[in-house]
């Protein structure tokens, strides 16, 4: 039975993968993936690169709502894998894997991009919102806000 912090780090991986699959993130990913569950077998690091690839190209292939009924299927399994990879490591080795796991979702985090269907906007930063007078602007904010004092009117605009 896996500890909630080695649960917790297994459900991050299946998000992950699901996250990085199909982005210009995903070769360096799936490449780090595999790498950590092959952990120097090279036959292992083998199978889990043609495991995500098959991964990448059945999301690439489904449409609307199949789509989407895919992605929770395909992250509930890489949950699982991970899970059942930690399971079977002997107690020294699980805890040095899940240290492994949680610096390569730290490193992927800090290296994901965001990205919005049509219509929407994503950015991975600050975004400011104005109008002009007269004229209206809204925004929705899916995080953080911080909120700070308007700039004063150029005179010279009216």
């Amino acid at each position: 039975m896996l500890s909630e912090a080695l649960t917790a780090l297994a459900m991050s991986g299946g998000t992950a993968v699901m996250t990085a699959a199909g982005t210009q993130a995903w070769e360096g990913f799936r490449g780090r993936v595999a790498a950590w569950f092959g952990r120097g077998n090279s036959q292992r690091e083998s199978a889990e690169l043609e495991r995500l690839s098959r991964t990448a190209t059945e999301l690439a292939a489904a449409e609307g709502g199949q789509l989407e009924r895919l992605r929770i299927r395909q992250e509930a399994s890489w949950q699982a894998r991970f899970e059942a990879f930690l399971e079977d490591l002997p107690e020294d080795e699980r805890e040095r894997a899940g240290e492994a796991l949680r610096e390569l979702l730290a490193e992927s985090a800090t290296q994901a991009r965001v990205s919005a269907g049509d219509g929407g906007m994503a950015v991975g930063g600050n975004v400011h919102i104005s109008a002009q007078e007269g004229s209206v602007a809204a925004g929705v904010i899916h995080g953080g806000v911080q909120i700070g004092h308007p700039q004063a009117p150029d005179p010279s605009k009216g």
